[in-house]
């Protein structure tokens, strides 16, 4: 795979195409003024409730601020991924969150004004203007949330306490993937910077010094900055829970569960279920280890692909893949996930200075666009899957619903990728060669292992210290150290040996800046597999549902729109059957690698 020093020397056609937001920063401006206008006159609009007339126009003007407002904001923060730091781009990202912060305060007035109405006056409005049921289910989410709103000069002032909270996760990216030095190590006598971009990649090097010493080097990078970054979470998860109090919840995890409209007995079912089951993950460990012939196995060797001669793809051939790995969903869903690439929705190559990982980002009247770290390995093909996915579903969602309804759940999102990602592994064991369902197992295991027990195992210690802060604490650096440590050791047993630098792991993990969002890629590999089974084994029913699904808005509650699949996440049979399917995953992967032997 061709490397890159710089994003100039990255060719047109692997990066993403943003000319469907704008052409320039001359068409930015431009609607930045045209919102900034808009913003002001939604100020005039105080006393609208009372008349269904002008309740109505407002509510139309506020979704085509929301519109553009979502729109300027996404090209700011796409613009500035791709070269993080520059000093025109934080510009352009604060100019954008200081209007966002003007127009929270111009219509916090709304929201207080609506709950002022009598149950009568609400329901009257429907009658004065028939028009207003567009908007139904907005208006009853906010009315129904009577306690949890304040009254307008208190709202102000708690939103303008909030816009600084939203810097979090911006800083803790700029010094993990832009500030810090990492050092470099010399692979077959050419000197490889350590980045955070290409850091999975190294540890897959099949010199074990060469790992070991990219572990050292990155981890005494992280440990220096430890302290600071725990200041950071603590600081975040500290304003976070104050917030939810104001508003009249118990604290931040209450809020959460009344927002999505879930209940404790979802969360509790899915983590009574995987910390039970942890020595399932442990028989994969040790299979890896004996595969791998490794005398330990460390953090650094986690990385490594059990077929050692793993094919590198191109992206040419990484697209050609996925649209393989689609087809049992349809005819109309290829279409849509092909209109991905014809339309350079996709910004592929790394270099120094580019946000690392992998999303899909999208806003209400335009298509997402897509980050990666692609680096020619069988998982960048699977995050080209994944995000792939995010965007098809979005797309489904335009079309099917109003701009009011289109911005779905994260925890309803994730069911869209990581369906794609077990048909893919599905398409590696049937068209594959033996290595290619060597690879393409242990993909999906390798997912598996991430978003139902990594995300549940991290989940866990998000709860514990929200629930440590709240109890009158303060997150320090020995502390999330500690509580790192402890929890690997539940899950890894003794398969996996932890080392110094075991401890640092939360130091990376920007999910903790967003709001207890790890438990979502649980709640969906777990359904995910299921209705990926169900389509694979001819289910047309079930495809039929699953289309169904991905074309239903936010104005249907997640734990509604799983029942669309046949699923009741407070039961513990749906994370029990993921458990099996990863179990009998592992079971074929040792058939296989046993069939070598």
């Amino acid at each position: 795979m061709e490397t890159y020093e710089s994003r100039k020397d990255v060719p047109d056609k692997y990066k993403w195409d943003l000319n469907e937001f704008y052409h320039n920063d001359n068409e930015w401006n431009d609607d930045y003024n045209k919102l900034s206008e808009l913003v002001l006159k939604l100020k005039d609009y105080v006393g609208c409730t009372s008349d269904a007339t002008k309740l109505y126009d407002f509510l139309n003007d506020d979704i085509e601020a929301s519109r553009i407002l979502m729109n300027l904001d996404a090209y700011a923060y796409l613009i500035n991924d791709e070269e993080l730091g520059k000093s025109e781009n934080i510009e352009r990202i604060s100019k954008i969150s200081n209007l966002e912060n003007e127009y929270a305060l111009n219509t916090n007035f709304f929201n207080s004004e609506l709950l002022k109405l009598s149950k009568d006056e609400y329901n009257n409005l429907y009658k004065n203007n028939s028009k207003l049921n567009e908007f139904k289910i907005v208006l009853d989410e906010i009315y129904e949330k009577k306690e949890h709103i304040l009254p307008e000069k208190e709202e102000n002032i708690v939103t303008t306490l909030e816009n600084a909270m939203n810097n979090y996760d911006e800083i803790s990216s700029t010094l993990l993937n832009s500030c810090h030095d990492y050092g470099s190590v010399v692979i077959d006598g050419k000197e490889t910077k350590i980045t955070s971009t290409n850091l999975r990649k190294l540890y897959k090097n099949d010199n074990r010094d060469i790992r070991k010493e990219t572990r050292s080097k990155y981890n005494k990078t992280l440990d220096q900055y430890g302290v600071i970054s725990a200041y950071l979470l603590n600081d975040y998860v500290k304003a976070n829970i104050e917030d939810c109090k104001l508003h009249n919840y118990k604290d931040a995890w209450d809020a959460k569960l009344t927002n999505l409209h879930m209940l404790d007995k979802a969360y509790d079912a899915i983590t009574e279920v995987v910390e039970s089951n942890t020595n399932v993950l442990q028989n994969y460990y040790k299979l890896y280890k004996k595969a791998l012939k490794l005398d330990k196995l460390y953090q650094y060797d986690l990385s490594l692909d059990l077929n050692k001669d793993n094919k590198e793809y191109s992206v040419e051939e990484a697209q050609d893949i996925c649209l393989k790995a689609i087809k049992p969903l349809g005819d109309d869903y290829y279409n849509h996930f092909k209109k991905v690439f014809d339309n350079h929705y996709i910004d592929y190559c790394t270099y120094k200075g580019k946000c690392s990982g992998g999303y899909s980002l999208s806003t209400l009247d335009k298509d997402s666009r897509i980050l990666l770290s692609f680096d020619g390995t069988l998982d960048s093909v699977s995050t080209i899957i994944h995000e792939g996915g995010h965007n098809v579903h979005h797309q489904y969602v335009s079309e099917n619903n109003p701009i009011q309804y289109r911005m779905i759940s994260s925890l309803v999102a994730e069911v869209a990728s990581l369906t794609n990602e077990c048909l893919l592994s599905s398409y590696f064991l049937n068209n594959g060669t033996k290595e290619e369902k060597i690879d393409g197992l242990q993909n999906i295991i390798e997912v598996i292992v991430s978003n139902l027990f990594g995300a549940v195992r991290e989940g866990k210690m998000e709860r514990d210290f929200y629930n440590y802060v709240k109890d009158g604490n303060a997150i320090t650096k020995d502390y999330m150290d500690n509580l790192t440590t402890e929890s690997l050791k539940k899950y890894y047993g003794d398969t996996v040996e932890l080392d110094e630098y075991s401890k640092n792991s939360w130091i990376r993990r920007s999910h903790y800046y967003m709001n207890y969002y790890l438990y979502n890629y649980a709640f969906c590999i777990s359904i995910a597999s299921y209705v990926a089974s169900k389509i694979l084994s001819g289910d047309k029913d079930m495809l039929d549902k699953y289309i169904k699904y991905l074309s239903t808005g936010n104005d249907v509650y997640p734990i509604d729109a799983f029942k669309i699949l046949g699923v009741d996440i407070t039961d513990k049979k749906v994370y029990e059957e993921a458990i099996k399917y990863f179990a009998k995953l592992v079971s074929s992967l040792d058939e296989i690698i046993k069939g070598d032997e």
